[in-house]
This record gives structure tokens, C-alpha cells and sequence, in this order.
């Protein structure tokens, strides 16, 4: 058996082949940190899109089903467009970025088409 070394603290180590860790304490700590990592950026991630469906949903009210609107106007409110849960292509090509039930399209003019989707309960 070859010596390894843990992936954690870097002590050398013999055993499996497959084994990465020296101790199932070290394999514990790494997977906490590992976890710990990932949530503090969710948690960053999932506040911008909070954020930025709240803006749409200011924008486009509780009756309207579309808008169309000057970028400008979600650029004042600071609106993150980098930040979306995920894009449509339509027809037409046309790209829809959505925050879970609410989409916007660009378009070349420097406006923005904003859309709801009503899901059928």
C-alpha cells in the first residue's frame, strides 16, 4: 500500500486506494466547511434574486400581466440582471430571463418586456 496524504490536514496516511482522508475526523470537518461555504453563497445568491423579484414585482403590480418599460427604470432600482433562476428561447429566438415566475426580455431599444406567468392552482 502507497502512503497518501489527507486531503484536510495533509498527514500522511495508509489504506484504500480510494481513501482521501486519514481520519473520519478530518472527513467530517471538510464536508462541514464544504457545506458551510456553499451556504453562505446560496444565501448571497438567493438575496439577490429576493431582491430582484421584488423590483419586478413593484413594477409590474398585482393585476398586470405584462409591461414594457425603459432598462433605465430597473437600472435606478438597481436591479441585478446577471442574477436569474433560468432562460427560455421562444419562437422567435428570443431570450426570457425569469426569477422563478417572472420573466424579462431586452430588447436593442433599451426597453424591457416584463412578464408573469399565473400558474393554475
Amino acid at each position: 500500500m502507497e502512503k497518501r496524504k489527507c486531503k484536510l490536514c495533509n498527514t500522511p496516511f495508509v489504506g484504500r486506494s480510494d481513501k482521501i482522508f486519514c481520519s473520519s475526523n478530518c472527513k467530517t470537518e471538510y464536508h462541514y466547511r464544504l457545506r458551510k461555504a456553499t451556504a453562505k453563497e446560496v444565501i448571497e445568491i438567493n438575496k439577490i434574486l429576493a431582491r430582484n423579484r421584488s423590483i419586478l414585482l413593484e413594477i409590474i403590480g398585482k393585476n398586470t400581466k405584462q409591461i414594457k418599460l425603459p432598462r433605465l427604470i430597473l437600472d435606478q432600482k438597481k436591479f441585478n440582471f446577471k442574477c436569474h433562476t433560468h432562460i427560455i428561447k421562444n419562437k422567435k429566438g428570443k431570450l426570457y430571463f425569469y426569477i422563478y415566475d417572472i420573466a424579462w426580455m431586452e430588447f436593442s431599444d433599451n426597453e424591457i418586456l416584463i412578464i408573469r406567468n399565473k400558474t393554475e392552482k
